[in-house]
């Protein structure tokens, strides 16, 4: 089993930055992708951004590119979310999500809330 643990929202103004952490811990494969997902208020959970752990690889959301960073601690296992120029739409709560090839083969995190506004 792993266990995602959530840390970093808030309520920040349009233009503002936030950092999201997801701390895993349990049964981890070197092999895993970590990331980011997103549910608004009447909406699908949609991803943000994610990272692989042996090669590196980030994929973004179009809406996202150029303003969120994901970033790795392999060590720390830890994965992050570094948010700029955030604004009223990036309102959520953001998931952790962890991915390998265990059973079950996604574990999810608590959520964390961010609310942009002024």
């Amino acid at each position: 089993q792993v266990q995602l643990v959530e840390s970093g929202g808030g309520l920040v103004q349009p233009g503002g930055s936030l950092r999201l952490s997801c701390e895993a811990s349990g049964s981890i494969f070197s092999l895993n992708v970590m990331g980011w997902y997103r549910q608004a208020p009447g909406k699908s959970r949609d991803l943000v951004a994610t990272h692989t752990s042996t090669t590196d690889i980030t994929n973004y959301a179009d809406s996202v590119k150029g303003r969120f960073t994901v970033s790795r601690d392999n060590a720390k296992k830890t994965v992050y979310l570094q948010m700029n120029s955030l604004q009223p739409e990036d309102t959520a709560v953001y998931y952790c999500n962890l991915r390998q090839m265990s059973d079950p083969p996604d574990y999810w995190g608590q959520g964390t809330q961010v609310t942009v506004s002024s």
